[in-house]
């Protein structure tokens, strides 16, 4: 049943959403944390229906504020939601209008569920350091996604500056089967790994952090390629005894060739936004591989002028190859690494924390 709620405060919120507990005979014990999404009008209905998904396997009470900032007064409305027929707990929308639109955090103090743990997320611009936004500092995990944002390298690269513990990004969750896979590749033995390369679409954040990730565990240089998608369509790993190359060039199975082994196919289908919020919502612990990963990301302003299609950049960092030099007439283009050379790690033993739709 929807509550609705016009001209409201906070605390009248609060006090509905007990009431439709009461009345429904449920209690607030049952839900684990509070997913908090910060939404705006064209992201908020996506997002809400991918956090009621997850909220069937992590209950929770769901608070979607909708800032609308303008010159009227003051005002919040509200619509609530309790024990919907989709399986949601508890949902409240909440719409901050006029100067209330800056005070989201305010607003949504008063509703957490007590002693449980918050969980921030935006689903399409998210402030540049999320971890000192004023609703980020309530909570133990903030997930932004760069691959929404209009901008994503940038993106990606403010991520990187501004960087937290219990920061996540959906760019790093959507590679969780990637580095599986890539894992499970090389557990068998192989020949001294010389090289690698990673194929995306241009402007997929996704397919930098899996470089970067393949870098620091390997400690070889890798190269990113610019693929037609979609999202990550291969990686390649040069070893002396042949390559080891994993591709999906259709968004649904992937082919593992390895040299002295039969081809293999594996299903490795692009994931939807539910499951890569459920999955965050599992572990509420800070996720170090991603840090790491985002710490060996190189300086990303030459990769943000290639994927605008704007003038490349004079020169990168030092000890940093650059993809955005513009190649002379008959040469092709150089391709970059994704970080200069960090210090060497078993590629295996990083997957054991998340981090995969790409």
């Amino acid at each position: 049943m929807s509550v609705r709620l016009d001209d409201t405060t906070a605390s009248a919120v609060g006090t509905a959403i007990s009431a439709e507990r009461f009345r429904q005979g449920s209690s607030a014990v049952g839900r684990v944390l509070t997913l908090v999404i910060i939404a705006d009008e064209a992201t908020q209905a996506d997002a809400v229906r991918s956090a009621a998904e997850a909220a069937r396997e992590h209950p929770c009470r769901i608070l979607t504020a909708i800032p609308r900032p303008g010159k009227g007064p003051a005002r919040l409305d509200a619509e609530i939601t309790v024990g919907g027929a989709d399986g949601l707990g508890e949902l409240a929308e909440l719409r901050l209008r006029g100067p209330l639109s800056h005070h989201v955090a305010s607003v949504v103090l008063p509703l957490l569920v007590p002693d449980a743990p918050v969980v921030v997320w935006w689903p399409g611009t998210a402030p540049e350091d999320v971890a000192a936004d004023p609703v980020g500092r309530l909570a133990q995990r903030r997930i932004t996604d760069a691959s929404e944002a209009a901008r994503p390298v940038r993106a990606l690269g403010l991520r990187r500056a501004s960087y937290v513990a219990g920061d996540t990004d959906l760019a790093w969750t959507r590679i969780t089967p990637w580095r599986a896979l890539i894992a499970s590749a090389l557990d068998q033995p192989f020949a001294r790994i010389t090289g690698a390369s990673v194929s995306a679409q241009r402007s997929n954040p996704s397919g930098l952090l899996l470089a970067a990730w393949l870098q620091r565990g390997l400690g070889v240089a890798v190269e990113v390629h610019n693929s037609r998608g979609p999202g990550i369509t291969g990686v390649t790993v040069r070893t002396e005894g042949g390559d080891i190359s994993i591709t999906r060039p259709d968004g649904r199975i992937a082919r593992m060739v390895r040299p002295g082994f039969p081809d293999r196919e594996a299903a490795l289908k692009r994931r939807t936004v539910e499951g890569l919020i459920a999955e965050e919502l599992r572990r509420l612990d800070p996720d170090d591989v991603y840090g790491e990963t985002l710490r060996a990301l190189p300086d990303l302003a030459a990769w943000q002028a290639h994927a605008d299609h704007s003038a490349p950049a004079a020169a990168s960092a030092p000890g940093t190859a650059t993809s955005t030099r513009k190649a002379a007439p008959g040469k092709p283009a150089r391709k970059a690494p994704a970080a200069a050379a960090p210090r060497k790690a078993a590629v295996a033993t990083s997957t054991s924390r998340r981090g995969g739709r790409s």
